[in-house]
C-alpha cells in the first residue's frame, strides 16, 4: 500500500518521498488533498481540481451523512459514482465536527449524538457507523477512524481524557473495519499486509494529545499498535500559536510507524507544509487554499497577495508569472481585482483554480527536490524567498 522511495535523513527522521497505492490509483507523496467537504471542492469542478494536479481529494463523513445520506450515495455507486471523481478519495470521520460543532452535539462513550446544523434532526455517529458509512456506503480509498478532536486550549486532564476516548473508539473502529473486511474479502480477517490495498479500502488511526508531548507519545504508541494502514496527527491547526503547532509536528512525526503513511490533518499554509514535510509527514489537507481564494488571497512562489488591494487596480501582471493556471495564463491582476470589486462569482472560481495549482505545484517541487537529493537546500531557499512576507 505504501512504499518509501527515498528519505532525506536516515532512520525515522526527515522528509520522505513515497507512493501510496490505493484502489483508485497511485498517489505520489508528499501529497496535498484538496478539501471537498460535502462531495465538492467549493468554487471548483473536479475537472479543475484534476487540472490543478490533484491525485486525491478529501470529503467529510459527517456532512455527507446529513446530506445526501449514506444510503443514497451507496445506491448511486459510492462517492466515486455519485461525484464523478475518478481518483482516490479520503474521508474524515467527523471527529473535527465533534470539536467545531460542540454546541450541537452530546459526547458519550457510545459515540457522538449530533443535532443537524441544517434542520435539527438527530444523528448518532459511532466508531462502527463511521466505518459503515465510509467503507460500505461511500466506498472510499481511505477512511479515518472516529476520534475526538481535542480543542485548543485544553488543560492536561482534559487532553488526556479526550485522548483516552479516542483510543477506546480507535479499538472499536478497527474491530468494525476488520469485521467488514472479513465479510467483503473472504479470508481477509487479518490485518492487511503493507504494500497491497485492501478491497475494502485502507483505514487510518488518529493520534491526539493536545499540546502535551507526553500524551502525544502515549497516543502514537497506542494508535500505532492497532494495525492501521496509516496514522494521522490530529488536533493541530485548531487555534494554537504557530510555534506550538510546529513543536507538536516535530515531536509527533518520528513517533509514528516508519513504514506507513503519516498524515498531518488540517495544515495547508505553504511554509507550514514545507516544515511538516521536513519533519517526516507525507499527506496533508486544508480548506485554507480554497477559502483564501474566495476572500481574494492568492498564493505565489514569493508569498501571498491580496488581490482586492487598490495597488493592483492597474497592474497588468499575472498573479504569478511561473503559474500555468487559467487565471495566470489569461488574466491580469487588474482584471481579477475588477472581478472581486464587482462581486463576480468568476473571481472566486479563478482564484480557487490558482491557489489549488499553486499548492499542488509546491508539492510537486518538494517531490522533485527529494528525488534529486537536495531537499534541505531547496527548503532553505524556499524559506528565504518568503522572508518578511505573508506566506
Amino acid at each position: 500500500m505504501f512504499r518509501i522511495l527515498s528519505q532525506s535523513d536516515a532512520g525515522n527522521l526527515g522528509a520522505r518521498r513515497g507512493q501510496l497505492v490505493l484502489k483508485h490509483g497511485v498517489v505520489e507523496t508528499p501529497a496535498f488533498m484538496p478539501v471537498g467537504t460535502a462531495g465538492t471542492v467549493k468554487a471548483a469542478t473536479f475537472d479543475t481540481v484534476e487540472a490543478a494536479g490533484a491525485e486525491i481529494v478529501l470529503a467529510n463523513t459527517y456532512h455527507l451523512m446529513l446530506r445526501p445520506g449514506g444510503g443514497l450515495i451507496r445506491r448511486l455507486g459510492g462517492l466515486h459514482g455519485f461525484t464523478g471523481w475518478r481518483g482516490p478519495i479520503l474521508t474524515d470521520s467527523g471527529g473535527f465536527q465533534v470539536m467545531s460543532l460542540a454546541q450541537n452535539r452530546k459526547l458519550t462513550e457510545e459515540g457522538v449524538q449530533f443535532r443537524s446544523h441544517i434542520d435539527g434532526a438527530p444523528y448518532l455517529l459511532t466508531p462502527e457507523t463511521a466505518v459503515e458509512l465510509q467503507f460500505r456506503d461511500f466506498g472510499v480509498d481511505i477512511g479515518m477512524c472516529l476520534d475526538e478532536c481535542t480543542p485548543y486550549p485544553a488543560d492536561f486532564p482534559q487532553a488526556r481524557l479526550s485522548m483516552e476516548l479516542t483510543h477506546r473508539w480507535a479499538k472499536r473502529g478497527r474491530a468494525a473495519y476488520e469485521r467488514l473486511r472479513a465479510e467483503e474479502e473472504p479470508g481477509a480477517g487479518a490485518p492487511a499486509a503493507v504494500g497491497a490495498p485492501a478491497a475494502a479500502g485502507a483505514q487510518f488511526g488518529i493520534v491526539q494529545g493536545g499540546m502535551y508531548e507526553d500524551l502525544r507519545r502515549q497516543s502514537a504508541e497506542f494508535i500505532g499498535s492497532l494495525g492501521f494502514e496509516g496514522v494521522a496527527c490530529g488536533g493541530v491547526s485548531v487555534g494554537e500559536p504557530k510555534a506550538e503547532m510546529r513543536r507538536i509536528v516535530e515531536v509527533t512525526a518520528p513517533l509514528l510507524p516508519a513504514g506507513r503513511p503519516r498524515y498531518l490533518m488540517g495544515v495547508g499554509r505553504p511554509d507550514d507544509l514545507v516544515h511538516a514535510v521536513a519533519s517526516g509527514f507525507d499527506m496533508f489537507d486544508c480548506v485554507l487554499p480554497t477559502r483564501a481564494a474566495r476572500h481574494g488571497l492568492a498564493y505565489t512562489r514569493t508569498g501571498s497577495i491580496t488581490i482586492k488591494n487598490s495597488r493592483y487596480r492597474d497592474d497588468p501582471a499575472p498573479l504569478d508569472e511561473t503559474c500555468v493556471c487559467l487565471a495566470c495564463r489569461r488574466h491580469s491582476r487588474a482584471y481579477l481585482r475588477h472581478l472581486f470589486v464587482l462581486g463576480e462569482p468568476s473571481a472566486a472560481i479563478l482564484l480557487t483554480q490558482h491557489n489549488l495549482t499553486a499548492i499542488l505545484d509546491l508539492m510537486h517541487r518538494i517531490r522533485e527536490a527529494l528525488d534529486n537529493g537536495c531537499f534541505a537546500d531547496w527548503a532553505r531557499a524556499f524559506a528565504s524567498s518568503l522572508e518578511g512576507k505573508d506566506s
